[in-house]
């Protein structure tokens, strides 16, 4: 029997669709929780608070964002017409945490220029941009800076795609810190890398650029602490110990929060994320659809 603490009954829902305490795939394909279960539980926080008028609320805006994961989730979000001044995803992990902070990133290229000749008579004359490249590749930081070896609130720059021929080839990369200043570091030591490479391969050259794909929501949610601090009034009102966690990633609410609605993340139950071996708790989805009832309680009685 599957009960919401808060509601005790099962939740509307949701009863259809599950069987057990646990969600998973079959394990030979991706679940989904990310963010099946943030839908979920959304829509059964809609439809109780529909069919329990008694729960006092201010406006309630639901927004759902499409293509979250190529950075696209919020381009076409017309802030005036959504008309919130604050919000919160559901697109979190493990039960009780609550996430306030997530890596600054930037997208950012290596571009290596070579001299085409031809193979037959390509001596002291051809530079193959490809072989450049390779070189410019095994130069970057094995112990450091790189995603198999980081944890925390370590940054890193990490290689993603690669493509070209002789005469031009390219790295694609993305750098990622919580202190939005230091991608500038990274991309100066992709250039300072890039530099010794065409040293050793006379003839080439080069070329570094970045772009700015989103920042930390912390820089936004420490001007308005209020939108951590009531979410925390609800875990503890749902008797949760709320646990605040960094994102080593990014989320919609970082660039909702850079348009004008702070925007902090709260838990799905979602583990394992983006493996075959994904599962969502049906409790923990539960929970978090207490929690945000008793979220739109703690707005109402402190605005």
């Amino acid at each position: 029997m599957i009960t919401l603490l808060l509601f005790q009954k099962r939740s509307p829902y949701l009863k259809e669709r599950i069987g057990d305490d646990i969600i998973t795939a079959s394990g030979l394909t991706l679940l989904g929780a990310d963010d099946k279960a943030g839908i979920a539980i959304i829509m059964d926080f809609v439809q109780y608070i529909l069919t329990n008028p008694a729960v006092k609320h201010g406006s309630i805006k639901i927004l759902f964002t499409p293509d979250e994961e190529i950075g696209r989730g919020v381009n076409k979000v017309d802030m005036k017409k959504l008309g919130a001044q604050f919000g919160y995803t559901l697109d979190g992990g493990e039960r009780a945490t609550l996430e306030g902070e997530n890596f600054s990133a930037d997208a950012c290229s290596v571009k290596i220029f070579g001299v085409s000749a031809h193979p037959g008579y390509a001596k002291d004359k051809m530079v193959n941009a490809q072989k450049v490249l390779a070189y410019f590749l095994t130069l970057l930081p094995e112990h450091n800076l790189s995603p198999e070896t980081t944890e925390g609130y370590e940054g890193f720059v990490h290689p993603v795609a690669i493509s070209g021929g002789l005469e031009e080839a390219e790295a694609k990369f993305i750098l990622r810190d919580f202190t939005s200043s230091k991608l500038r570091d990274y991309k100066n030591i992709l250039e300072e890398l890039a530099k010794k490479a065409i040293a050793k391969y006379l003839g080439s050259r080069y070329e570094v650029k970045a772009t700015e794909q989103y920042r930390n929501m912390k820089e936004v949610l420490d001007k308005n602490p209020q939108v951590m601090e009531y979410a925390e009034e609800a875990y503890k009102r749902s008797f949760l110990a709320p646990v605040r966690m960094n994102i080593r990633g990014g989320t919609d609410g970082a660039r909702l929060s850079f348009m004008g609605m702070p925007c902090p993340n709260i838990f799905t139950g979602e583990m394992a994320i983006h493996s075959k071996q994904e599962y969502v708790s049906v409790q923990d989805m539960n929970k978090a659809v207490e929690v945000l009832v008793n979220l739109a309680q703690v707005w109402e009685e402190k605005s």
